[in-house]
């Protein structure tokens, strides 16, 4: 038996901050167990990295990090632009299956709005994701992280950064997006610094592969700087 329930924006930190019409009703094995197997492994390398992950003495102890894929065909227009994204709160889960996952079928970054089914509900950075997707047909992987000591270094790595005053989960989070696309080098290092919401990345690409090495490769850059500014070195750059 399924149903529908309609989510109301919140705005408390670590939950969702948009309006999500919500079926729960279990994902098909068959069409989604490929897309969600992919993200779980990538998902897997981040949680060992810390980039993903749930820990009472961060964030308020709320999960954090979130990996999603396209599944509609690449024709498809914006707002049309379906994705799987792992669910709210899921991150702290170490073994995830498709269960943690929900599908986002359509949404309306105008009007803050998601049409989502699963058994769990959409991730609270969804409208994010989908405001990536919306950036060209080619990009397939949207996985949002979170790393103190990468935030540290965002400035020597010269990674574009949205506007400090604009929260996640939000039209206006949205809106930077497409404003940092278009006037900065964003397409070229497919990474950003979400400057309102604390230690947060976003990182995306053609494949699994593009977008995990993109964040790997910046958190190597980072301890690298990191482990110079230790040591006293002037950091080369």
């Amino acid at each position: 038996m399924t149903h529908f329930q309609t989510i109301p924006p919140h705005e408390a930190e670590g939950v969702i901050k948009f309006a999500a019409e919500h079926e729960h009703r279990a994902l098909e094995v068959r069409r989604y167990g490929d897309a969600a197997s992919s993200l779980v492994a990538w998902r897997q390398i981040l949680r060992h990295t810390a980039l993903v992950g749930q820990d009472p003495a961060r964030y308020g102890g709320y999960g954090y990090g979130n990996v999603s894929t396209r599944v509609g065909p690449p024709s498809a227009g914006r707002g049309r632009r379906s994705f799987l994204v792992s669910g709210t709160q899921t991150s702290g889960i170490v073994d995830a299956s498709l269960e943690h996952f929900c599908l986002v079928e359509s949404y309306d970054v105008g009007r803050n709005r998601v049409l989502s089914r699963g058994l769990v509900k959409p991730s609270s950075e969804s409208l994010t994701h989908a405001a990536v997707y919306d950036l060209g047909p080619q990009i397939r992987f949207v996985f949002h992280a979170h790393s103190s000591v990468l935030w540290r270094a965002a400035r020597a790595l010269r990674l574009p950064t949205t506007n400090p005053q604009v929260s996640y989960g939000t039209p206006e989070m949205a809106a930077e997006v497409q404003r940092l696309y278009r006037s900065t080098a964003l397409a070229e290092s497919r990474l950003l610094v979400m400057g309102g919401h604390e230690d947060g990345f976003v990182a995306f690409g053609r494949t699994a592969e593009e977008a995990g090495q993109t964040l790997l490769s910046a958190l190597a850059q980072a301890y690298e700087i990191d482990s110079r500014k230790q040591h006293g070195l002037e950091t080369r750059r």
